[in-house]
């Protein structure tokens, strides 16, 4: 999710820790669970710096060990941790286990992204994605500022988040059978055996975006209001093992594009002074458009010359980031 969702959610945490006998209501325990909460609602996105290096690292570690098993423990250990040092009167068991959800609850609703998480490393670095829940949800956003300002008025924080999170669950089940039904739709529409469907929410509620791999085609479409839609179809064709290929493989915006996106076509163009390898990511197309790509331009002898991966939305402004050498 998106950092104000995160940060409204850590709210909520620190406001149903109310209910628990060892925290109560204005005192230095509830003081502490909410700055837990709100700590361990943002720590697994410490990552979000390594983008200050480059979209190749950014994209290949975002959410990636930050928001594992190990590192889950860690947060919620380290934080209450420290925490102890300012409020040592505080049950340091429950502190923990406050922390210890709100972490855990910040990587569960990033699984139901369509971006995901390696929520399940060191067993295994797959990323899972379930596509139900846009990374910003307007409807999950506004609900947590409601719950906010009734606790603000005097309503009673335990009680009012945890209404909220039971209406929340329901929500979260309407999104799951709105999914299931444009599957079912997907595969009468489509005659060839179908491999994998990936839906991913927007943030309008009844729109979805639609890539679905069969062992000859990639379809690209959309759901709109229940009505199914494909708009484009590509053949799939497998990535060639030729020298331009194996090269440009080599370079670290194509290996993090390749090692993250599960759904691609590709292209290579021969031009005058220069290869252009190309990847396009079938899972976002806006408007006719495919803005996540990865591009690497090759000399003719192979060697790098210029690079990129990231969210483009004009041809005009890729060359020119490739024209600055942007890696």
């Amino acid at each position: 999710m998106d950092t104000g969702t995160h940060v409204v959610m850590g709210i909520a945490l620190g406001g149903l820790a109310t209910l628990d006998p060892a925290v109560g209501m204005h005192t230095p325990m509830s003081q502490a669970v909410m700055i837990a909460a709100l700590a361990g609602s943002q720590a697994p996105d410490i990552d979000t710096v390594l983008k200050l290096k480059n979209n190749a690292v950014y994209i290949r570690n975002h959410r990636g060990f930050t928001h594992s098993i190990p590192a889950v423990l860690v947060w919620s250990l380290l934080i209450p941790g420290i925490l102890f040092l300012f409020y040592p009167e505080a049950n340091f068991l429950h502190l923990w286990l406050w922390t210890l959800l709100a972490v855990v609850l910040h990587v569960f609703v990033d699984i139901f992204n369509a971006y995901g998480t390696q929520a399940i490393r060191p067993f295994s670095k797959k990323w899972v994605a379930l596509g139900l829940i846009n990374t910003f949800d307007p409807f999950i956003f506004i609900s947590h500022l409601a719950a906010i300002a009734v606790w603000y008025i005097g309503g009673h924080p335990g009680i009012t988040f945890l209404m909220l999170y039971i209406i929340l669950a329901g929500y979260y089940v309407i999104r799951l059978l709105m999914q299931l039904r444009i599957k079912r739709r997907l595969r009468e529409m489509i005659e060839e055996d179908i491999e994998t469907i990936i839906i991913s929410p927007t943030m309008k509620f009844r729109q979805w975006r639609i890539a679905v791999t069969t062992a000859h085609a990639f379809y690209v479409g959309r759901s709109l209001d229940g009505h199914v839609v494909i708009l484009d179809t590509f053949n799939r064709v497998p990535v060639p093992e030729t020298d331009v290929m194996k090269a440009a493989k080599q370079d670290e915006n194509i290996a993090a594009f390749l090692s993250f996106s599960p759904v691609y076509r590709w292209e290579i163009d021969t031009f005058k002074d220069h290869y252009e390898v190309r990847f396009i990511d079938l899972r976002y197309r806006s408007k006719g458009h495919y803005p996540f790509v990865a591009i690497v331009h090759l000399s003719h002898d192979l060697e790098l010359l210029s690079s990129y991966t990231g969210w483009i939305f004009s041809e005009e402004k890729l060359q020119k980031k490739l024209k600055l050498g942007s890696v």
